[in-house]
């Protein structure tokens, strides 16, 4: 059972875990031991909230499929749990991160001194510009 929140928790039988054999360095233990983990876990088939699932899905995220599955690898751990946890904290950190909404943008005005200064500003230059031409006579 992971634990998303006081509310939201996912059953195990919805995450399907699968060792595989990690990449990089390790020895000789890499091509012996199946320390990395592959993690799938299927948003639409899952007991999430409907509007959680809409907002992962909406992410532009790449560990999530055109088919709404998040695949999460970790092999960062040299032991198998810890590749196991690594992976299980990164999809409660993906879930956890659709679950504030975020804040509408309020558009705002320049104020009026800020538009003075931008007008004042741009007379000025205008000043110094008309001053470069040839002299009348």
């Amino acid at each position: 059972m992971l634990q998303i929140s006081k509310r939201i928790q996912i059953p195990d039988h919805e995450i399907d875990i699968t060792a595989i054999r990690a990449q990089g360095p390790g020895g000789q233990n890499v091509n012996k031991v199946a320390t990395g983990i592959h993690l799938r876990f299927d948003i639409r088939a899952s007991s999430l909230p409907e509007r959680y699932q809409t907002r992962l899905l909406a992410l532009n995220d790449q560990r999530i499929t055109k088919e709404g599955v998040v695949v999460i690898k970790a092999q960062r751990r040299r032991s198998q749990e810890g590749n196991r946890e690594d992976a299980l904290n990164r999809l409660r950190d993906l879930i956890q991160s659709v679950m504030v909404p975020h804040k509408p943008r309020l558009p705002t005005k320049p104020t009026r001194g800020a538009r003075e200064r931008r007008l004042a500003g741009k007379a000025k230059r205008a000043r110094v510009k008309a001053l470069r031409g040839k002299p009348d006579t």
